[in-house]
């Protein structure tokens, strides 16, 4: 594989690495602080509650931590729960644009990274299990010599 493709999975696992632990705190932060406040939430998604979203912060931050550590083993599940991470990222920033604008797209941007750098270069390194990036093929010589046909006889 290129090196192109391994900085976009180390920069998808870092980044759902540091976004979970925001999150984390986040979630923690709003718990704790939740029933102190008068925030205006009325209309918002998950009701006027800032206890609930830090519940849902909380679960969300562990989610996207566990999907940054399942990538260090290089499988294609972990490929996609990383995924399906950095789209709960991006999704779960959309809930707060109205709120909070600029880290709401800040957020969303991140997410939309992560699933970039794991889709378009996380299957490279996925393929065959090879982790050089040569599929098994020392030369161009040898992958073309055995894709040409035979003979018979």
């Amino acid at each position: 594989m290129d090196n192109e493709g391994r900085g976009w999975i180390i920069f998808s696992m870092i980044v759902l690495l540091v976004a979970g632990i925001m999150r984390v705190f986040d979630g923690i932060w709003m718990i704790h602080n939740g029933n102190a406040l008068r925030i205006y939430l009325q209309g918002a998604i998950l009701g006027n509650s800032l206890v609930t979203y830090g519940w849902v912060y909380l679960i969300i931050g562990i989610v996207l931590i566990l999907a940054a550590l399942a990538l260090t083993t290089g499988s294609e599940v972990a490929r996609w729960i990383g995924v399906f991470a950095g789209a709960v990222l991006a999704i779960s920033a959309v809930w707060w644009i109205y709120y909070q604008p600029i880290w709401a797209i800040l957020y969303i941007a991140i997410g939309f990274g992560i699933i970039y750098g794991l889709v378009a270069h996380g299957g490279q390194q996925m393929l065959a299990g090879a982790s050089d990036g040569d599929y098994g093929y020392d030369d161009e010589e040898e992958l073309s010599d055995s894709t040409q046909e035979q003979p018979a006889g």
